[in-house]
Protein backbone atom coordinates (compact mmCIF):
# COMPACT_ATOMS: atom_id res chain seq x y z
CA UNK A 1 0.00 0.00 0.00
CA UNK A 2 3.04 2.34 0.66
CA UNK A 3 4.43 1.97 -2.69
CA UNK A 4 1.62 2.70 -4.29
CA UNK A 5 1.31 5.71 -2.42
CA UNK A 6 4.66 7.04 -2.62
CA UNK A 7 4.00 6.04 -6.35
CA UNK A 8 0.82 8.44 -6.63
CA UNK A 9 2.80 11.17 -4.69
CA UNK A 10 5.45 10.96 -7.18
CA UNK A 11 3.17 11.03 -10.17
CA UNK A 12 1.54 13.84 -8.89
CA UNK A 13 4.72 15.69 -8.73
CA UNK A 14 5.83 15.07 -12.06
CA UNK A 15 2.28 16.25 -13.34
CA UNK A 16 2.83 19.23 -11.74
CA UNK A 17 6.48 19.70 -12.89
CA UNK A 18 5.42 19.22 -16.44
CA UNK A 19 2.12 21.78 -16.32
CA UNK A 20 4.43 23.65 -15.00
CA UNK A 21 7.25 23.71 -18.03
CA UNK A 22 4.87 23.17 -20.34
CA UNK A 23 2.29 26.73 -19.42
CA UNK A 24 5.41 28.90 -18.17
CA UNK A 25 6.82 28.14 -21.94
CA UNK A 26 3.75 28.87 -23.98
CA UNK A 27 3.84 32.40 -21.63
CA UNK A 28 7.03 32.67 -22.15
CA UNK A 29 7.07 32.02 -26.43
CA UNK A 30 3.96 34.53 -26.58
CA UNK A 31 5.36 36.51 -29.55
CA UNK A 32 8.92 37.97 -28.65
CA UNK A 33 7.84 37.62 -24.49
CA UNK A 34 11.53 37.09 -23.19
CA UNK A 35 11.48 35.78 -19.22
CA UNK A 36 14.86 35.42 -17.05
CA UNK A 37 14.50 33.68 -13.60
CA UNK A 38 16.20 35.46 -11.37
CA UNK A 39 15.50 33.57 -8.07
CA UNK A 40 13.68 31.12 -6.35
CA UNK A 41 12.98 30.44 -2.52
CA UNK A 42 11.46 28.63 -0.45
CA UNK A 43 9.34 31.27 2.16
CA UNK A 44 9.04 29.96 6.21
CA UNK A 45 5.07 30.13 5.65
CA UNK A 46 4.24 26.39 5.00
CA UNK A 47 3.70 25.76 1.04
CA UNK A 48 4.57 28.46 -0.20
CA UNK A 49 7.76 29.79 -2.39
CA UNK A 50 9.19 33.32 -3.74
CA UNK A 51 10.43 33.89 -7.46
CA UNK A 52 11.60 36.78 -9.28
CA UNK A 53 11.93 37.10 -12.51
CA UNK A 54 12.34 39.73 -15.32
CA UNK A 55 9.53 39.86 -18.03
CA UNK A 56 10.53 41.79 -21.48
CA UNK A 57 8.29 42.30 -23.54
CA UNK A 58 8.45 44.07 -27.21
CA UNK A 59 6.60 46.87 -28.46
CA UNK A 60 3.10 46.27 -29.19
CA UNK A 61 3.34 42.64 -27.68
CA UNK A 62 0.16 41.16 -25.18
CA UNK A 63 0.83 39.22 -22.87
CA UNK A 64 -2.26 37.68 -22.72
CA UNK A 65 -4.88 37.15 -19.65
CA UNK A 66 -3.50 35.20 -17.02
CA UNK A 67 -3.23 34.46 -13.58
CA UNK A 68 -0.51 33.27 -10.95
CA UNK A 69 -1.31 30.76 -8.01
CA UNK A 70 -0.25 33.94 -5.28
CA UNK A 71 0.08 37.66 -5.60
CA UNK A 72 2.18 38.92 -7.70
CA UNK A 73 4.33 42.55 -7.48
CA UNK A 74 5.59 44.37 -10.17
CA UNK A 75 8.29 47.42 -10.78
CA UNK A 76 8.30 48.66 -14.24
CA UNK A 77 12.17 48.46 -15.15
CA UNK A 78 12.16 50.01 -18.51
CA UNK A 79 9.52 51.02 -21.01
CA UNK A 80 5.49 51.62 -20.65
CA UNK A 81 2.53 48.89 -19.91
CA UNK A 82 -1.58 49.03 -20.08
CA UNK A 83 -1.85 46.13 -17.46
CA UNK A 84 -5.43 44.92 -17.17
CA UNK A 85 -6.37 43.38 -13.72
CA UNK A 86 -9.92 41.52 -13.31
CA UNK A 87 -11.74 44.33 -11.53
CA UNK A 88 -10.15 46.84 -12.11
CA UNK A 89 -9.53 49.92 -14.17
CA UNK A 90 -6.74 49.39 -16.57
CA UNK A 91 -3.68 51.15 -15.51
CA UNK A 92 -0.36 52.74 -18.00
CA UNK A 93 2.79 52.26 -16.02
CA UNK A 94 6.10 53.30 -16.87
CA UNK A 95 9.61 52.67 -15.42
CA UNK A 96 9.67 53.07 -11.60
CA UNK A 97 6.23 52.26 -11.29
CA UNK A 98 4.43 49.35 -9.21
CA UNK A 99 1.40 47.35 -9.23
CA UNK A 100 0.02 44.90 -6.57
CA UNK A 101 -1.98 41.76 -8.32
CA UNK A 102 -3.67 39.80 -5.65
CA UNK A 103 -4.23 36.09 -6.11
CA UNK A 104 -6.16 34.14 -8.83
CA UNK A 105 -6.74 37.42 -10.63
CA UNK A 106 -6.54 37.23 -14.49
CA UNK A 107 -4.90 40.28 -15.51
CA UNK A 108 -2.57 41.00 -19.04
CA UNK A 109 0.11 43.34 -19.96
CA UNK A 110 0.51 44.99 -22.66
CA UNK A 111 3.77 46.95 -23.91
CA UNK A 112 2.50 50.12 -25.94
CA UNK A 113 5.33 51.81 -26.12
CA UNK A 114 7.84 52.37 -29.02
CA UNK A 115 10.86 50.45 -27.47
CA UNK A 116 10.99 47.52 -25.18
CA UNK A 117 9.44 47.18 -22.06
CA UNK A 118 10.70 45.57 -19.02
CA UNK A 119 9.17 44.36 -15.31
CA UNK A 120 10.30 43.08 -12.11
CA UNK A 121 7.93 40.44 -11.22
CA UNK A 122 8.06 38.47 -7.57
CA UNK A 123 5.87 35.99 -7.04
CA UNK A 124 4.65 34.73 -3.59
CA UNK A 125 3.24 32.07 -4.57
CA UNK A 126 1.70 28.29 -4.00
CA UNK A 127 5.01 25.75 -3.74
CA UNK A 128 4.47 22.76 -6.62
CA UNK A 129 1.31 24.89 -8.71
CA UNK A 130 2.19 26.08 -12.06
CA UNK A 131 3.46 29.64 -12.07
CA UNK A 132 1.38 31.04 -15.04
CA UNK A 133 -1.94 29.87 -15.52
CA UNK A 134 -3.60 30.90 -18.87
CA UNK A 135 -7.25 32.06 -19.11
CA UNK A 136 -9.51 32.77 -21.95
Amino acid sequence: MNKIINYLISAMMVCSLVTFIIVDSAMAQAPGIKRTDLQRYDLSAAGREVIQVRVDIPPGVLAPNHSHPGEELIYVLEGTFVYEVEGKVPVTLKAGDVLFIPAGKVHSAKNVGKTNAAELATYIVEKGKPLVVLKQ
